[in-house]
């Protein structure tokens, strides 16, 4: 699976595109869905080998594998805070000062925590595209904004790298989820509501990965 975002740019990988790209292939397949009877797919991307399963509910979820927080792989130029981890690292952008926790899903992403998603200042439209273009990520970023409501509830508003705002990004929801860990802001399991609907995330102890079912 390759994805395009609207300014032509590739990105690495895409959360909710892989659990489209899984939805599409059981309808064109003609699989049923029935108790029990999950179907797993193996999908290439350039992030790797990732793993959707389509439930008999009709929901999909994506083995996203392990979080990457090593700064220098995100990539980030922030200073790390926690070991070789950027958490709440402080930076400035059109003369006011934020504090980012990076993480990368395959793709880069900056988490950044406001009392109110739908007003902070700067306002989301100017900026998510100054903070995407920020020196501080070689790369570009993907930028969220998080409100969080409770341990098990976020909200969250994406300035997506490459294709601006978004209704949802399933990449950028497992990255806030582990910044709200790394933070303190939220548990493993978290319900993370954007504007075009709701995920379930899972970092799982277990395996370090994380799963995303929405």
């Amino acid at each position: 699976m390759r994805i395009y975002n609207s300014d032509g740019s590739e990105p690495q990988m895409c959360g909710n595109g892989i659990r489209c790209m899984a939805k599409f292939l059981q309808l064109i397949e003609k699989k049923q869905l029935s108790e029990g009877n999950d179907i797993v797919y193996r999908i290439w991307t350039n992030a790797g080998v990732i793993i959707p399963t389509v439930k008999s509910s009709g929901l999909v979820t994506v083995d996203m594998g392990k979080p990457i927080l090593d700064s220098i792989k995100v990539p980030t130029l922030l200073r790390p805070t926690k070991e070789n981890v950027a958490v709440e690292s402080s930076f400035d952008a059109l003369g006011y000062s934020f504090k980012a926790t990076c993480v990368s899903m395959g793709n880069p992403h900056a988490i950044i925590y406001v009392d109110n998603i739908n007003n902070f200042t700067p306002p989301f439209e100017v900026i998510g595209p100054a903070i995407e273009n920020h020196p501080m990520f070689p790369e570009r970023v993907n930028v969220e904004f998080v409100e969080v409501l409770s341990k098990d509830h976020v909200r969250l508003k994406v300035w997506e790298r490459g294709a601006g705002p978004t209704l949802a990004c399933g990449t950028g929801a497992c990255a806030t989820v582990v910044a709200g860990v790394l933070t303190g802001n939220n548990n493993r399991s978290c319900k993370v509501s954007l504007p075009g609907g709701d995920l379930d995330i899972v970092w799982s102890e277990k395996d370090d990965k994380i799963y995303m079912t929405g």
